[in-house]
Formats: C-alpha cells, sequence, structure tokens
C-alpha cells in the first residue's frame, strides 16, 4: 500500500475525499500518491511515527500519524507534552478488468483501431501521470463502468459508452493487485517430448522454447528462460493452469493461433492464468485468432502487454484481468465483472478513496 508523508497532520483532497482536513500542519501533496518509505522525522521537538497494516485483499486499511510536543514551563511552572494524532482510511476503488502499472508512460492505456471492448461493470485504469495517460484512437468503441487516470484521457469524447459519463482524470493511482504474490520454488527441469502435438504435466521447463500444439494439464508451470513462440497454425490450451514466465522467459501469441487458458479457481494462485516476474520487461504478446479464449490474471508489472482480443464476442464474456506496466487492446474483447468463483475470490481495483477520520 502507498502512504504519503506526514508532518504532524494530513492534508486530505476535497474533491476526492471529503473535503475535510485537520487545523495542524499541512502536507501539500495528498495521501497515498507516493510510495512508502518508513522513516521518523523529527522536526524540532516533534516527532511524527508512521505506521501501515497489511493491504490484504482490497479491505478497508488505514494509516496512523501520531506526534507529541515537549514545552517547557514558564518560571516555576511545570512542563507539559501535548499530544496528537491522526486516522486516515483508505479503501480501494471499484473493481478494474485492465489496469496500466507504469507511473509516467504516454499511451499507458492504448485502445485503438478497429476495436471493440465491452466490459460493463469494469474499469479501465492508468496509474501514469502523462497527459496522455489513456487513449482512444481510430474507430474504437469501449463501453465500460469507467475509464481512470492518474493523468489525462485523450480521445475518448466519441466511440465511448461509460458509467461514469466521462473520463475521471487526476486520480489516485490503483494498487497493484499481486504485488503480494510470491512466484513458487523452482524443482527439476523436466523434458519436454518430441513431436508436433504435446501434453504437459505441471512443473518447471528450462532453455528449451515451446512450440506448436501444446496442451497443458492442470496446475503449476515455471518457465526459466524460455520462449513460448507456437508457430503457424499453432495452438495453447490448458483448463486450471499458471504460468509462471521467469528468468526472462517470454509469451507470443500471433494472430494465427489458438489460445485456450484459464486459471484454477483455489489455492495460492487462483484466478492467476499467465505471471510474468517482476523485472522481466519481455513484451507479452497474446494475438489469437478465432476460437481463441482467455481468461483469469494477465499479469507482467515491467513489461508491455498487447492484448488482441477474442474474436468472439460471447453475451456474458470472460473473466480477464489484465494488469501491465503499459497495456494495448485491439481487436474485441468482452470482459466480465463479477468473477469471483471463476477467479477464487481475487480481485483487481481501479483507484483508492482516501477519507479522514480523526
Amino acid at each position: 500500500m502507498d502512504e504519503q508523508g506526514f508532518l504532524g497532520s494530513i492534508e486530505v483532497d476535497p474533491h476526492r475525499s471529503g473535503g475535510r482536513r485537520d487545523d495542524q500542519r499541512q502536507h501539500r501533496e495528498p495521501v497515498g500518491i507516493a510510495q512508502i518509505q518508513r522513516q521518523t522525522d523529527e522536526i524540532g521537538n516533534a516527532v511524527t511515527r508512521r505506521k501501515q497494516n497489511d493491504p490484504g485483499d482490497g479491505d478497508a486499511h488505514f494509516i496512523s500519524v501520531a506526534s507529541s510536543i515537549h514545552h517547557l514551563g514558564i518560571v516555576g511552572g511545570l512542563n507539559w507534552t501535548a499530544h496528537r494524532s491522526s486516522y486516515v482510511k483508505v479503501t480501494p476503488g471499484q473493481p478494474a478488468c485492465v489496469l496500466a502499472l507504469d507511473p509516467t508512460a504516454s499511451d499507458a492505456i492504448k485502445i485503438q483501431g478497429s476495436t471493440n471492448v465491452s466490459m460493463p461493470g469494469c474499469v479501465i485504469a492508468s496509474n501514469s501521470n502523462a497527459s496522455d495517460s489513456a487513449y482512444r484512437g481510430g474507430s474504437a468503441r469501449i463501453k465500460a463502468a469507467c475509464v481512470l487516470a492518474s493523468g489525462g484521457a485523450v480521445g475518448f469524447a466519441s466511440g465511448t459508452n461509460l458509467a461514469c459519463g466521462a473520463p475521471l482524470e487526476h486520480q489516485y493511482p490503483s494498487f497493484d493487485p499481486l504485488a503480494g504474490v510470491t512466484p513458487p520454488a523452482y524443482t527439476a527441469c523436466q523434458l519436454i517430448p518430441g513431436g508436433k502435438a504435446v501434453t504437459l504435466s505441471p512443473g518447471t521447463y528450462c532453455n528449451k522454447d515451446w512450440g506448436g500444439n501444446i496442451t497443458l494439464n492442470p496446475g503449476t508451470y515455471i518457465l526459466r528462460g524460455i520462449n513460448i513462440k507456437l508457430g503457424g497454425n499453432a495452438s495453447l490450451t490448458g483448463s486450471g493452469v499458471t504460468i509462471f514466465l521467469m528468468e526472462g522467459s517470454q509469451f507470443t501469441a500471433n494472430a494465427n493461433n489458438v489460445v485456450k487458458l484459464s486459471p484454477p479457481t483455489s489455492g495460492d494462485y487462483a484466478g492467476i492464468t499467465i505471471f510474468q516476474d517482476h523485472g522481466n520487461t519481455s513484451p507479452l504478446t497474446i494475438n489469437g485468432t478465432s476460437g481463441s479464449q482467455v481468461s483469469g490474471f494477465i499479469y507482467a508489472p515491467d513489461a508491455p502487454i498487447t492484448f488482441t482480443g477474442n474474436s468472439d464476442m460471447t453475451a456474458s464474456g470472460d473473466c480477464l484481468r489484465v494488469v501491465g506496466d503499459t497495456v494495448e487492446m485491439n481487436g474485441n474483447s468482452a470482459v466480465k465483472s463479477d468473477c469471483t468463483a471463476e477467479l477464487g475470490g481475487r480481485k483487481a481495483y481501479a483507484g483508492r478513496v482516501v477519507t479522514l477520520v480523526r
């Protein structure tokens, strides 16, 4: 969770948190914009202490601040100490289906071309503070609960159907929904059988690229230094699977590939389909042909994700969550917002709500 520095007290943006503030010295930057750096600041005789709790799974959490000022008594009088404290409640915003984490990139969210993105009840969010943090271009059509940007939003005056009316700009950045997920430990490297069509079992795979027609049995797959490049007219299918892209592994599915992947609904990695490790900047591309169907979290926190979408616009949509450093969407995508069961309770949220409690 993010926490902003305090100087004995806080100031809350009235447009975001009800406009209340205390009467102590104010910090000029709103709560929750910068990353936490735990430290103790001594200002004169006042010491400001900062505490935070675990961000948990989207529940409300609190930031508390306390300080003391010691006063010397007048001649012959007693010394005395004044204590003060403040509490801020931070709650997540609305459910998000697409989230770009980069704090400064232009076009961090990019939706363009002959694109039809339908995700009613879901927010498209960008953490970038750039003036074009979220961008819509071409003849792209978008239906969503809202578009939320820490910077500006460009091109959404037409072709959009937003429940919130218009994009919300200059908002608090969203939490990284998978920041607390730890990849599993490596096991012995498994061999990939020969042939153009193979069925693989869960485990660790090393230094041999994946191609051809691959079927994955349910479970967790750890890829070390592997490129998934299926080749012409190839396929990758698996139900109840989580793929960890480690040590520079890369996932590329081209337009003539069929990709059908869904995540487990229980366990430590419930709801996660593809997890690209932190620090891996290799682009993640899912550009499937007709018949492709991908659900679950597609996660690459330090890499660009390009998602062309599922050609079949089903009535209910897929339980898809795309979270990358930047996200570009093309093609058709129907995304379902209520996926508690399908994703094992795992969720992503757009923005945050900051309220001064005391």
